[in-house]
Parts: structure tokens; C-alpha cells; sequence
């Protein structure tokens, strides 16, 4: 089988995850500069098989839009285009990164790890992708 990508979009940073190749496990793969997303993407979907991605889509509270909600939009267009053989899916991301900082606070990693943004962008994709496996298996 073939993997599932998932992507935290940022407007600095981006996390990444990925699926294993039965697509039940999500794991934390990098995070990266944003505007290096396309070419990383250009390179895993050929490498890893990729078939899928899924892109979290930020939402506030209430469920309106946050205000990075729109570049996520485009962000999907952009990967549609430039990957037509690949499904794109949005999924709600409200609290992934809550949920990362306490994921990564229970980790037992020393504070100075903990405090790496990055990583929360990582762990966050990787929740994201979990969530999305989840809702694909119900």
C-alpha cells in the first residue's frame, strides 16, 4: 500500500507527518521552513508513495475561520494542481496543538527540548494524520 502525508501549515513553519503503508499509524516525520513546503512535497510524494495528504485546517472556537484559514485554502489548491494524482483533504485541526505541548509535556524530554516550536509542528501533524486515520477507520 501506499503512505498518507499530513501537513500543520504555517506561515513560518510546517510539520509534517506520515502514514505507515497500511495507513493506520501516524508518525511525526520533520518540520520545515514554509516556504521550502512544495519542493519537500515534490520529493516525498515520489519517495514515499504518497496518495493522500491531509492539511489541517486551523478554525477558532466557534468554528469561523482564524486568520490562516485561507492560506491553508490556497494551500490546497496549490497541491491539487501540482500533484492531480494525489487526494487532498482538509481536516479540523482546532487543539492539535494543545494537545502536542501536552503530549510533548508528559514526554519526559528535558525543558529545553520541550520549548522547540518545530517539534510542536511535527507532533501536531502527526495528530492530525492520527485523527484522520482514526475517521477512516469508523
Amino acid at each position: 500500500m501506499s503512505k498518507i502525508l499530513a501537513i500543520d501549515f504555517g506561515l513560518k513553519r510546517t510539520g509534517l507527518a506520515l502514514s505507515d503503508e497500511g495507513q493506520l499509524f501516524a508518525f511525526g516525520l520533520k518540520t520545515i521552513d514554509s516556504k521550502t513546503l512544495m519542493d519537500e512535497l515534490k520529493v516525498l510524494v515520489m519517495k514515499e508513495k504518497i496518495v493522500e495528504i491531509v492539511i489541517g485546517e486551523p478554525k477558532r472556537l466557534d468554528a469561523s475561520d482564524s486568520h490562516i484559514t485561507q492560506n491553508v485554502r490556497l494551500l490546497k489548491e496549490a497541491v491539487q494542481k501540482n500533484f492531480p494524482e494525489v487526494t487532498v483533504n482538509l481536516l479540523d485541526e482546532r487543539f492539535t496543538s494543545k494537545m502536542a505541548s501536552a503530549v510533548i509535556a508528559q514526554s519526559g524530554l528535558k525543558k529545553k527540548s520541550r520549548e522547540q516550536k518545530g517539534l510542536i509542528d511535527t507532533v501536531s501533524a502527526a495528530i492530525i494524520l492520527q485523527d484522520y486515520l482514526q475517521t477512516r477507520i469508523k
